[in-house]
């Protein structure tokens, strides 16, 4: 025993007293005796279970909406609904019944219950729901206050600070796990569109904790529970969740009247520094995000950095991941923020205006209602604002597709598609696509850019 304590007992020599005041380790019989329960009281009745159900088509034949076979197997292989049921957790954040969980816990819903720890059951609507960042704000229908709990400060956090997961794994019921924050800025993770930035812990997570709460020992949110890294379906100890500074942002967005995520437009693209990259760029050591694209009209172009440029620091926040650069954007909204960045192996520090993306030129939208091969589809010039909407790439141009229906969806035509040709006809602008539509004839072949590929369907009207 004495062997054991003799390490602890030289680290408390060398550690400063400004530490010990702040952080301690327990050191008596009655210290390691003291409890998480008080914490659990006060948390526990904000976090409640989310049951939703959907309708869902199964898809019988292989072939079903494949624009070139469905008129060969039209009476064959009809699709049936289904209804799919999905459970998870959420967290009341303010008394008149608003709560946050993860968007695939209510993807599609139409159906969403809300059951609370002392078993009072609620109808549910979405206010805002982002699959992007997987978070979804929900309604409760209510008049009387609910146990809410209070947003803390996940910057704040550090890894070792002591949490708490709550939640529903696996349908058994709350179940409380305890844990430390194992990591900070975790960003690699396959998580809605794959730009995510995360609080990591070892708090055990399960299925069914989705939506539920990461809370600190004051019993404040710091995260809302999102995804695990696992083999066989179960916790190993490697957690994620959402930081509450992004949560309170959504929150807020969805307390205004928004049904969709807001973000700041940097039209920027970039990439990691990596060893070999900054020793080629003559770095000290490896850090920032290099900008590898800059779209003209970008607040940053504006701000006078360019292509080649080493981004350090936005809003006063080291940036080292392009997912970390998403992230700052989102929590700190529009207005002017410092950018710190290297320009030519120089540091510079300038004021970036944030915004959101300019609807510039005119995006010259229209929909197509004639009898024509794009009838149904609705076209736009791409311009900022069209390529934020559609999550096109910076260098795109042309004519986009927004939304299709009638001749063109049936023609295989989908929302984010940018039209380049029609019968061979190029096209540059919606009246172009609409000219080149009204061709006289029975075979058509349209070259699009669909996700970075090109593609071209052919078919016969």
């Amino acid at each position: 025993m004495k062997r054991l304590l003799l390490p602890a007992l030289a680290l408390a020599t060398v550690l400063p007293l400004s530490a010990l005041a702040e952080t301690a380790v327990p050191s008596s019989a009655g210290e390691i005796a003291l409890s998480f329960a008080p914490v659990v009281k006060g948390t526990a009745p904000s976090v409640v279970n989310i049951y939703a159900r959907q309708v869902v088509q199964d898809r019988v034949s292989p072939f079903a909406g494949d624009p070139f076979f469905d008129q060969f197997f039209e009476e064959f292989g009809a699709t049936k609904p289904r209804v799919q049921n999905s459970l998870g957790s959420g967290v009341i954040v303010s008394e008149d019944g608003i709560v946050v969980s993860n968007y695939h816990v209510v993807a599609d819903a139409t159906d969403i219950r809300v059951v609370l720890a002392d078993r009072r059951e609620y109808a549910a609507t979405v206010l805002l729901g982002d699959p992007q960042i997987d978070l979804a704000v929900l309604k409760l229908t209510t008049d009387e206050p609910l146990p809410a709990l209070t947003l803390g400060d996940s910057e704040a956090l550090q890894v070792g600070d002591l949490v708490l997961a709550i939640g529903n794994p696996f349908g058994v019921g709350q179940t409380v796990s305890s844990g430390i924050v194992s990591g900070l800025a975790r960003s690699a993770l396959q998580v809605g569109d794959g730009t995510g930035y995360f609080v990591q812990t070892d708090a055990p997570i399960n299925p069914g904790n989705s939506g539920g709460a990461l809370v600190d020992m004051a019993g404040r949110l710091i995260g809302i529970n999102t995804a695990i890294v696992t083999r066989d379906g179960g916790s190993n100890g490697i957690g994620f969740a959402i930081p509450s500074a992004l949560v309170a942002r959504v929150v807020e967005q969805a307390k205004a009247g928004a049904t969709q995520f807001n973000r700041p437009w940097a039209g920027i693209g970039g990439q990691e520094v990596d060893g070999s990259l900054s020793e080629a760029l003559g770095m000290d050591r490896p850090l920032g995000v290099l900008v590898t694209t800059l779209h003209p009209q970008s607040p940053f172009a504006t701000a006078g950095l360019v292509e080649g440029d080493v981004v350090l620091s936005l809003g006063g926040a080291a940036i080292n991941t392009p997912q970390e650069f998403m992230f700052r954007l989102a929590v700190l909204g529009s207005g002017p923020q410092e950018v710190r960045y290297l320009h030519k192996g120089v540091e510079a520090t300038t004021s970036v205006t944030l915004g959101p993306p300019p609807d510039t030129p005119d995006r010259q939208a229209v929909t197509v209602t004639e009898e024509v091969v794009l009838q149904g589809a609705t076209l736009a010039r791409i311009n900022p604002a069209v390529m934020a909407e559609l999550g096109l790439p910076l260098g795109a141009s042309g004519v986009a597709v927004t939304a299709v229906d009638g001749v063109a969806r049936d023609v295989g035509l989908r929302p984010g598609d940018i039209l380049v040709a029609l019968n061979g006809q190029m096209v540059t602008t919606p009246d172009e696509a609409l000219a080149a539509s009204r061709e006289q004839a029975r075979r058509w072949q349209i070259d699009l850019i669909r996700g970075g590929q090109t593609l071209r369907l052919r078919f016969r009207l």
